[in-house]
C-alpha cells in the first residue's frame, strides 16, 4: 500500500515533514473556506461561489463589463465554464452578453442593474463571512504576512512558463 508521503516523494523529491504539514493545512483551510463560501452564496444569492465571483468582478470594473476572455482569465476559470455560468446568470437577468465594438469575435459580459443590486445586497454578508472565518482570527501582522505570502505565490505561478521550468523536468 502506498501512503501519501510516498506519492508526494514522486521521483525522490519528497516534501519535508514541516512542508507536508504546511501544505496539508493550506489545502484543508482553503477547502473549508471554499465550501463555506459556496454554501453562503448558494443560500443568499442562489448561485455557486464561482458565479458570484464573476458578478463581483464585473461590479469592480469601469462600466461594469469585461471581455469574456478577460473575465475568465481574471476569475481563473475555463472559457467553457465561463460560458455555462454566463448563460445561467443571463437567464436570471444578472448580466447580459454584448458585442464587442470593432471585434466581432469577442463578447462582453455586462452586469445588469439587477446584478449590481444583487452584489450590493449580498456583499455585506459575504464580507462578514470573510471577516469571521479569515480576518478576525488573524492579527494585523498575520494579515500582512498572509498578503505577502499569497502575492509571492501568485507571482511565481503567473511567471512560470510551464512544466519545463519545474526543477525535476530539467
Amino acid at each position: 500500500m502506498i501512503d501519501g508521503a510516498e506519492v508526494l516523494a514522486g521521483q525522490g523529491h519528497a516534501l519535508a515533514e514541516d512542508e507536508e504539514r504546511l501544505w496539508s493545512g493550506y489545502l484543508r483551510a482553503t477547502a473549508l473556506l471554499s465550501d463555506r463560501l459556496d454554501r453562503h452564496t448558494s443560500k443568499t444569492a442562489g448561485m455557486p461561489h464561482v458565479h458570484y465571483r464573476l458578478l463581483v468582478q464585473l461590479s469592480k470594473v469601469a462600466g461594469h463589463r469585461m471581455r469574456m476572455t478577460d473575465l475568465a482569465a481574471e476569475v481563473k476559470i475555463s472559457r467553457s465554464r465561463l460560458a455555462h455560468a454566463v448563460l445561467r446568470l443571463e437567464g436570471k437577468g444578472w448580466l447580459v452578453r454584448e458585442e464587442c465594438p470593432g471585434d466581432g469575435r469577442q463578447l462582453f459580459a455586462a452586469l445588469t442593474d439587477g446584478g449590481r443590486a444583487l452584489v450590493a445586497d449580498t456583499g455585506p454578508g459575504y464580507a462578514s463571512l470573510l471577516r469571521t472565518y479569515v480576518f478576525d482570527g488573524l492579527t494585523a501582522e498575520q494579515q500582512r504576512c498572509l498578503g505577502v505570502l499569497t502575492d509571492v505565490i501568485a507571482e511565481r505561478l503567473q511567471t512560470q512558463d510551464g512544466a519545463e521550468d519545474l526543477p525535476w523536468r530539467r
